[in-house]
């Protein structure tokens, strides 16, 4: 029996990260790729010693790395990658390099991501993107990130339809407790999780063990393609 293979761009740190333990625990082989060779590195010695790791240094903004990453069959790709550095703030004060960034590597980077995975993606399998609760609830500031995630959310079922059999869905995560959080708010992460923890129906943020079992989920789950599935605490609904 072939054993299952797993791709995680964007698994050297929080959510993907989280994903990757869960799947090496599961038995699988996994690939994880960062464009961080340092990040690589702390993810495989928080992993663990395994045959079944591998890391490569890869930037999905680049079209030959993601030709590159994709050479071998494969059951999943999952996808969290995002750089969100620089795009919070008003509309008048935004860098626009920095909003083509953003698109670059959330809506681009994804769809190279599905052109060089399609191909080589065994039967059954599926591509799992990561979105983020701003595509419906966008805040003040966050305006290149909603669109990013709407945009992304709408790709999903484009790919979908093209893509079939191959199952391609999306994870939109709420307010989870990730290193993003430092870049956010630096020093005053603890107290602005604290506040946003207060707001949400289930009175505390995400763990990036609730992204990992959701994603499990959508990956598991022969019957579920094109669909943005909400792990937000309720987020939506405040």
């Amino acid at each position: 029996m072939t054993t299952e293979h797993v791709v995680i761009v964007g698994g050297s740190s929080g959510m993907g990260l989280a994903l990757a333990g869960a799947v090496l625990a599961e038995g699988a082989d996994v690939t994880v790729a960062s464009r961080s060779a340092e990040r690589l590195e702390e993810a495989a010695r928080s992993l663990g010693s395994s045959p079944r790791l591998r890391t490569v240094q890869a930037d999905i903004t680049r079209e030959d790395d993601v030709a590159r990453l994709f050479k071998e069959p494969v059951d999943h790709v999952v996808t969290t990658a995002v750089d969100a550095t620089g795009a919070y703030g008003p509309v008048a004060e935004l860098d626009l390099s920095t909003a083509r960034g953003v698109v670059e590597a959330k809506l681009i980077g994804a769809l190279a991501v599905a052109k060089y995975a399609a191909p080589v993606i065994r039967a059954g399998g599926s591509i799992t993107f990561t979105s983020g609760v701003a595509s419906e609830r966008p805040a003040r500031g966050g305006t290149v990130i909603a669109a990013a995630n709407g945009g992304l959310d709408a790709l999903v079922r484009g790919l979908a339809m093209d893509l079939a059999p191959i199952r391609v869905n999306a994870i939109s995560p709420g307010w989870v407790d990730t290193p993003m959080w430092e870049a956010i708010a630096g020093d005053g992460k603890a107290a602005a999780l604290a506040a946003k923890a207060e707001a949400l129906p289930v009175g505390r943020v995400g763990r990036v063990e609730d992204i990992a079992q959701a994603t499990l989920a959508l990956m598991r789950n022969g019957y579920v393609t094109g669909t943005v599935l909400h792990a937000d605490g309720g987020h939506r609904l405040v």
